[in-house]
């Protein structure tokens, strides 16, 4: 019998349904071989900007959005913080979507007691950009990236290669765009200090990292764009970044127990 892995709550982030470059089947698969008692979704989960411009929701989106709605009604507590993409769902704070809570910002207690601030880190817009045009700017170019990424990796798909995030690479390597991260990471986790807690759980930079900054812990969840990832935390309050795509390629489903999955990025 399949083993699935049960964690004690799930971040998630960035996954843009709407958008064509949603990652949507592996986020489904993710979503199917796992158990959780608390599903965070960490704002950007229906990109309402992209489908602004073009309408777009295939049956894998929506599968998606089922199966998360499937959850909140189970078990699941879930809940709901949105981003800069769903925006217009901001307003609707301290309200219930049917089973799922809706929070701007929400103050996560680990089973370790370590009290985490968890936002999707679009409030920390105003320190990290440079002003309107540098931020346009940065939209085109990033857009531009996702093109390229997309098509390099349906090239690999031809060839039967594994998807790989040539994005991600890229970024890594761009110094205005590490310089970028470093200004996030630092107001974001000012904001965490100054509610005197242990760390910050955040997304919307769609880069996966777990780092302490000034004394808090910073968790990037990621997203599910480029990198497929998610934030888990186990029943002793350990907190694990996964790469679902690097997992499913090494391993069946019946491998990936909470024992193995995230041992190489334990977060501090």
């Amino acid at each position: 019998m399949v083993k699935v892995p049960h964690f004690r709550s799930v971040f998630i982030s960035d996954t843009h349904l709407g958008n064509k470059d949603c990652k949507a089947d592996f986020l489904l698969h993710f979503l199917n071989n796992m158990h959780c008692d608390r599903l965070y979704l960490v704002g950007d989960i229906v990109d309402m900007w992209s489908m602004s411009k073009q309408f777009r929701w295939p049956d894998s989106h929506n599968e998606v959005m089922h199966k998360i709605i499937a959850l909140s009604h189970g078990t699941t507590k879930v809940i709901f913080l949105p981003g800069n993409h769903d925006a217009p769902l901001q307003k609707y704070s301290g309200m219930q979507f049917g089973d799922i809570e809706i929070k701007r910002q929400y103050v996560h207690h680990t089973a370790a007691n370590k009290r985490y601030l968890v936002l999707h880190g679009d409030q920390c817009d105003g320190d990290v950009t440079l002003g309107k045009f540098h931020a346009w700017i940065g939209d085109k170019a990033y857009d531009a990236l996702l093109f390229t990424n997309r098509w390099f990796n349906h090239i690999r798909s031809w060839r039967n290669g594994q998807y790989w995030s040539l994005a991600g690479y890229i970024k890594q390597r761009v110094k205005g765009a590490n310089k970028a991260i470093e200004r996030y990471k630092n107001a974001t986790t000012q904001r965490a200090k100054d509610l005197s807690l242990d760390g910050v759980i955040c997304g919307h930079i769609h880069h996966p990292e777990s780092d302490t900054v000034n004394g808090i812990h910073y968790v990037n969840d990621g997203d599910w764009i480029e990198n497929c990832s998610a934030l888990v935390e186990d029943s002793e309050g350990n907190l694990n970044l996964i790469d679902w795509v690097a997992y499913t390629n090494q391993a069946t489903v019946s491998e990936l127990d909470i024992e193995r999955i995230g041992a190489s990025t334990k977060a501090a």
